[in-house]
């Protein structure tokens, strides 16, 4: 029996204009076996919660350099859990200090990966944690 593919999306959101991280983790995550949609720069949180909604992602992966992270992660968490789609596991990553990960965790975002991550932890998180 084959086993349902993970299908991720993974979004800059913001004015951000860097996405080489983010290209990397979907190059990644599409070598591991997963689906992957990504959004392209400067996309909005509700663009964003649009998309996984419609390509019926199980896992969100938001990436900001721009350190407007407090504000954006956690809409686009407000947006999923409006739509009653708490099911579906919203990560981050890019530069995001310390001192903000424990409340962006408490707003949703269930882990933050820092720049020189392993692609390889990263996607040992998503295997274990998208919900069948």
């Amino acid at each position: 029996m084959d086993e349902k593919r993970i299908r991720a999306l993974i979004a800059k959101p913001g004015l951000d204009g860097h996405d080489r991280g983010a290209k990397i983790v979907a190059q990644a995550l599409r070598d591991a076996g997963m689906e992957v949609i990504y959004t392209g720069l400067r996309q909005t949180p509700e663009q964003i919660v649009s998309t996984a909604l419609q390509e019926d992602v199980d896992v969100i992966g938001l990436s900001s350099l721009s350190g407007a992270h407090s504000h954006l992660f956690p809409r686009v968490a407000e947006l999923i859990e409006e739509k009653g789609r708490q099911d579906i596991l919203i990560i981050g990553g890019g530069v995001i200090p310390e001192k903000d990960r424990s409340d962006l965790e408490k707003k949703g975002i269930k882990q933050i990966f820092t720049s020189g991550t392993s692609t390889q932890d990263i996607i040992k998180f998503i295997k274990e944690n998208v919900r069948d």
